[in-house]
């Protein structure tokens, strides 16, 4: 019987199993995920080789004119050495660690989720996955509400690909809106870049203007319509009030256009 309950083991019946209960699943970048992992084991005793964790999202590619998804590891975090788990034993094992500065908002269908995963000689690797809520930072927050107030709607946020502008991973996460006030005609959309530090924000802004004429419709073939404005937000910046820092990037915008 302890032969058969052995393999029915190996291919995950009656095995051990594994679940991760976070403390919190509504976080800001750089703040602490944290929690404990339940394991409970299965029929027969099973060694443990290592319990892993990863924090996982994904981003877009494009391969032939064609748009594939594909997965980013941002964190891997090992949580225990060997063990032997009894049959029917619980453990309780806790966790912390930082989310990445550079962990992407959950905004739209952007997923971030804790997978856990218990590995074991010989079987079946059980798994847990969480999905977690990633808020915008308070200056994050502050520049997206400057630019919404001098006229513009986000209409779309995802992950990209760029091999040029992303720096600890292979992307970066793009906010992009439509002018909605006075540069309706003047630009077709303004793109909004995050990166993240304890210490500062640094926005990157790509202004998008609209074609007009035959100059206009040459730099857009050659995408020279596109122009890159950088700034960056401390702490003491962010003690200023949305409308001023509203009437910055207003004027950045203004000078980019010139």
């Amino acid at each position: 019987m302890s032969m058969f309950k052995k393999l029915l083991a190996s291919v995950g019946i009656g095995s051990a199993k594994v679940d991760a209960r976070l403390h919190n699943d509504s976080l800001m970048p750089g703040e602490t995920l944290s929690g404990e992992v339940h394991i409970v084991g299965g029929d027969v005793s099973q060694e443990i080789d290592d319990i892993y964790m990863f924090v996982v999202t994904h981003y877009e590619r494009e391969y032939d004119d064609k748009k594939v998804k594909e997965e980013c590891v941002l964190v891997k975090h090992r949580l225990a050495e060997r063990f032997l788990l009894k049959p029917e034993e619980t453990k309780i094992i806790p966790f912390a660690f930082p989310l990445p500065y550079e962990t992407p908002l959950t905004i739209g269908r952007q997923p971030v989720y804790l997978r856990t995963g218990l590995d074991i000689k010989n079987a079946i690797d059980p798994g847990d996955s969480d999905y977690i809520e990633v808020r915008p930072h308070p200056w994050m927050s502050k520049v997206l509400d400057a630019v919404k107030q001098i006229g513009f709607q986000l209409y779309k946020v995802d992950c990209e690909y760029n091999r040029y502008l992303g720096r600890t991973y292979p992307f970066v996460q793009e906010f992009e809106f439509r002018p909605t006030g006075k540069y309706r005609g003047r630009l077709d959309e303004l793109e909004v870049i995050f990166f993240l530090r304890r210490d500062e924000l640094e926005v990157l802004m790509q202004v998008d203007k609209r074609a007009r004429g035959l100059i206009g419709a040459l730099e857009e073939a050659f995408n020279m319509d596109e122009r890159y404005v950088r700034f960056r937000l401390t702490a003491a910046d962010a003690q200023r009030s949305t409308g001023e820092l509203a009437q910055a990037i207003d004027q950045t915008i203004q000078r980019s256009l010139r």
